[in-house]
């Protein structure tokens, strides 16, 4: 890992490593190349000749030509994926191997009329179907009430005809054209692909594209787009996100206005090109293979088993139709019949328990994937930061905290007219009320120099005496230091050598090279003689400071991220801003930032390297949305679950190709879409309690599936032995399936059952080699004592005949069903059950119900219809004695099981 870092950093100043694999997956896709290299062009053109190619003008379209054109180039709509229509839902519910195999029991019960098994199977089946369905349709009904909750417009410029004057209008964004005229303003959100016509001090942010933090200077002058090189390529390499005369549908407008002309709209968007190549089938995520993979783990011993007992019963007994229908009886037996009902229970409980935390559960499944996750990668603007800029820092020359330069900063952006950007606002926000107060009070505005993105500066004119007047210049560093020949040092104004110039900038990059956005402020007091300044009045300046801005990390991220640490997550960023602000954002949260590697980087490994170098890296920078899912894909190889968490269309690809993906409501549509869960807030908290109660969902499912499987396993064993050596049948049919059905209902409290805290500090996965491994260790166990009572049964009580057999059966019935219910406390936790942990009261309540029917139905009055009989009271201390045998034997083996393997459930 090493040494693909050294060589990174080597390919950043020397030559291109060759990329070795190249895979359609891993580029942009030809649409959205196509696109980007249409909007290169777009933004190298001058306006007139955008307008004449659109077959507009800047008074816009006519509400005629709007119409036609609406209808040639459809609604200006993103293509995604839609929710399913509920009959579609309602049948995806139905693939589960398990639910097929109940299916396919009950074909034969319905075949044999056999009335009381089918219609028990098919209860079960109905319930898991329609509890599954009904969790994901209402969670799929909430993520759409949120996106409908918002109606967005544009505000476009539109005639009645063509000699009509233009008059703006609010429209719904989903009825523009190509060739309209729309105004933008601060808090509005970019309605399509634009070319901008006129701007005033325009601040866009891209994060939702990018994925940097800071806004983007937008502006339409034609000498700042990148020259065509010789080869007709745009100089910035044709990245559209790179063009200061373009802005790009999804993006918004943090501050300033301008006028643009709508170039594209809809899925011949930049935006919508991306979207468009996220729709179709989710990849399979860990849930879905675990499941798998232990379905048919079970299924496989089910199909073993079935045959053996028809076989021996038929032979040994000769009555083949009595020998099928127990062979039958035995598959019901051996399988977890109530699986997908205490799954979808378990999952749906997980659901109701997080929503009561604000957050929405899209999909059911998600919520065990959120357990099992180990890996958690995350954006980083407005996840792991606020999303707004603030002022961090405002320092001297010599890089010292200084308070004259917050007041001179402050009284710069106050005093100036028009629209205030980002960061004038994060100045004035700094400021006390009090002070702002004081300041207007003090001062007299005479002047201001507006900022242009020539000077990149902006001034403004006070008179605080009557005889002075106060210029006070701020804007970018190497600008206004171009205007300085003194600075302020210690409350004197020195000459700016070039010594002193030189330490200036570095110091200046000190602050970039820490991810903050560094602005210079200066002064200059010249005599009250005129009222009219200009530009050249930005003149021999004295440098007083700078002031240094950041996104900062929300005030929950560092404790979330110990959080999951210790709760066996690692936390990493991939994010698309620039490495300097990674960096910075990363050790504030906690993280143990490294190298890290840039997008270029990864195209030039293959997907091993890749693998390696995701494994040991804590963050990744100034990486496009393929690149974000391509790490996803390499962690998920290295047997990760891993988890993303995202906001923005460029987080959209990892969002669907990570095993659960996590968005909040303020996201983009595209985003909410591909997230299987939907935080309310943006509290990052809430992942922790959401990863335990991931975990204890699975603990709880895995109980059933343990329980359920070894003590299947154990009573077929116990057929088989007695089906060899016996007269007459072990067990008839009938109480096969009422022990069967009374042992899965006293499962039913099991998704409100409590897990150990040892158990939830680790992440959790479903391996189906350790259900094998643990069904043929546990299983046997009920089996020798299930012998004893047949010892018992035959020679003490002399049920050994065919006439006896009822009382034998009875007897077995008893002995089965309460140690398969005992089980449950013994399985449930790796501890000494009852003494030092103590399952919850309803798995308490409902386990001792079913033992108490038990044992009453062989006295009750359906015994004879279930051709059971009483048993003598000397029965019952000896099945005491047997029950205490099994638990502590079950304990034993537990202790050298967990020795041995290190694991439990």
């Amino acid at each position: 890992m090493t040494k693909i870092l050294e060589e990174l950093e080597r390919g950043r100043s020397g030559p291109r490593r060759p990329v070795r694999k190249t895979r359609r997956a891993d580029t942009l896709g030809p649409v959205t190349a196509r696109i980007g290299a249409e909007l290169a062009e777009v933004a190298a053109a001058p306006p007139e000749q955008i307008l004449r190619t659109l077959g507009s003008t800047t008074h816009g379209l006519t509400e005629r030509d709007a119409v036609e054109r609406l209808e040639r180039h459809g609604e200006n709509v993103v293509g995604h994926d839609r929710p399913p229509h509920w009959t579609v839902q309602l049948a995806s519910t139905f693939k589960n191997p398990f639910i097929v195999v109940l299916i396919c029991l009950d074909l034969v019960f319905f075949l044999t009329d056999d009335v009381k098994g089918m219609i028990t199977l098919t209860t079960m089946v109905l319930v898991s179907v329609f509890l599954r369905f009904w969790q994901e349709f209402r969670s799929t009904k909430a993520a759409e009430a949120l996106k409908a909750m918002v109606t967005t417009t544009a505000t476009v410029l539109r005639r009645a005809d063509e000699d009509a004057e233009p008059l703006e209008r609010e429209v719904p964004i989903e009825h523009l054209a190509p060739g309209d005229v729309v105004r933008l303003a601060a808090g509005d959100m970019i309605p399509a692909d634009c070319r901008l016509l006129a701007s005033t001090d325009l601040f866009v942010s891209q994060a939702v594209l990018s994925g940097e933090s800071l806004p983007v200077e937008k502006y339409d002058t034609l000498g700042a787009v990148a020259a065509k090189t010789a080869n007709g390529q745009a100089a910035d390499g044709g990245d559209p996100l790179e063009s200061s005369a373009l802005c790009l549908m999804g993006t918004s407008v943090v501050s300033g206005s301008a006028t643009a002309v709508v170039t594209a709209t809809g899925s011949r968007t930049y935006f919508g090109s991306m979207a468009r190549s996220l729709a179709g089938t989710r990849p399979e995520t860990g849930f879905d293979r675990g499941v798998r993979s232990v379905s048919w783990v079970l299924i496989r011993f089910m199909l073993v088993m079935t045959p053996i007992v028809l076989v021996i019963n038929g032979v040994t007994k000769g009555d083949w139709p009595e020998a099928c229908l127990f062979a039958i009886s035995v598959a019901v037996g051996l399988t977890p019949e109530m699986l997908p009902v205490i799954v979808t229970a378990n999952l749906a409980r997980g659901a109701v328990a997080m929503s009561k935390r604000k957050v929405i559960v899209k999909r059911l499944n998600a919520i065990q994937n959120l357990g099992a996750m180990d890996v958690l990668c995350t954006d980083k603007t407005g996840t792991l930061t606020e999303d707004r800029i603030v002022l961090e820092r405002h320092l001297d020359v010599h890089g010292r905290p200084d308070d004259e330069v917050l007041e001179y900063a402050y009284l710069n952006s106050f005093f100036q007219t028009g629209l205030k950007n980002l960061l004038d606002r994060a100045i004035i926000d700094h400021v006390e009320e009090g002070d702002r107060l004081l300041a207007e009070a003090r001062f007299t505005k005479i002047d201001e120099m507006p900022f242009d993105f020539t000077r990149r500066r902006m001034s403004v004119v006070l008179e605080r005496e009557a005889d002075t007047h106060l210029i006070i210049t701020k804007g970018a560093v190497d600008e206004v230091l171009a205007s300085c020949t003194r600075m302020r040092e210690g409350g004197r104004d020195i000459a700016l050598t070039d010594a002193a110039r030189a330490e200036v900038h570095r110091i200046a990059e000190t602050q970039n090279g820490e991810g903050l956005r560094v602005l210079a402020v200066a002064t200059r007091a010249v005599p009250a003689t005129r009222t009219d300044y200009g530009v050249a009045d930005e003149s021999d300046l004295t440098l007083i400071g700078f002031v240094a801005f950041l996104d900062p990390p929300k005030a929950t991220a560092a404790e979330a991220i110990s959080a999951l640490r210790e709760n066996g997550v690692t936390v990493k960023v991939i994010t698309g801003d620039s490495e300097l602000v990674a960096r910075k954002v990363a050790a504030e949260v906690g993280l143990a930032v490294g190298a890290i590697p840039l997008g270029r980087d990864l195209d030039a490994l293959d997907d091993d390297e890749l693998r390696e170098l995701a494994e040991h890296t804590a963050v990744f920078a100034k990486v496009n949305p393929v690149q974000k899912a391509r790490v996803i894909r390499a962690l998920q190889a290295g047997e990760h679950t891993v988890g993303y968490l995202g906001d923005g269309i460029n987080d959209a690809a990892a969002l669907r190709d990570a095993d659960v993906g996590i968005s909040v409501d303020t996201a983009v549509d595209i985003a909410k879409e591909s997230a299987d869960i939907i935080l309310l807030e943006k509290d990052l908290t809430v992942l922790e309690q959401g990863v335990l109660e991931g975990r204890r969902t699975f603990g709880n499912i895995m109980k059933y599936i343990k329980m359920t499987a070894s003590s299947n396993f154990g009573n077929v064993f116990s057929v088989l032995v007695a089906s060899a050596f016996l007269p007459f049948l072990p067990m008839l049919a009938v109480h096969l399936l009422v022990q069967n059905l009374c042992y899965d209902i006293s499962q039913l409290s099991i998704p409100w059952d409590k897990m150990d805290k040892e158990y939830l500090r680790k992440p959790r996965k479903w391996a189906a080699g350790d259900l094998s491994r643990f069904m043929l260790r546990i299983g046997p166990i009920s089996s020798i004592f299930d012998i004893t009572t047949y010892c018992v049964m035959w020679w003490v009580f002399s049920a050994n005949t065919e006439a006896q057999q009822t009382l034998f059966q009875s007897g077995w019935f008893i002995e089965g069903l309460l140690s398969q219910t005992l089980v449950v406390h013994m399985i449930r936790t790796r501890k000494v059950p009852f003494l030092q942990s103590r399952a919850s009261a309803p798995v308490l309540v409902l386990t001792g119900v079913i033992m108490a029917i038990g044992i009453y139905l062989p006295f009750s009055p359906l015994a004879d219809t279930l051709q059971m009989q009483s048993l003598p009271w000397t029965y019952f201390p000896i099945l005491v004695a047997t029950l205490l045998g099994y638990c502590a034997l079950t304990q034993y083996v537990k202790t050298r099981y967990i020795k041995r393997y290190g694991t439990w459930l």
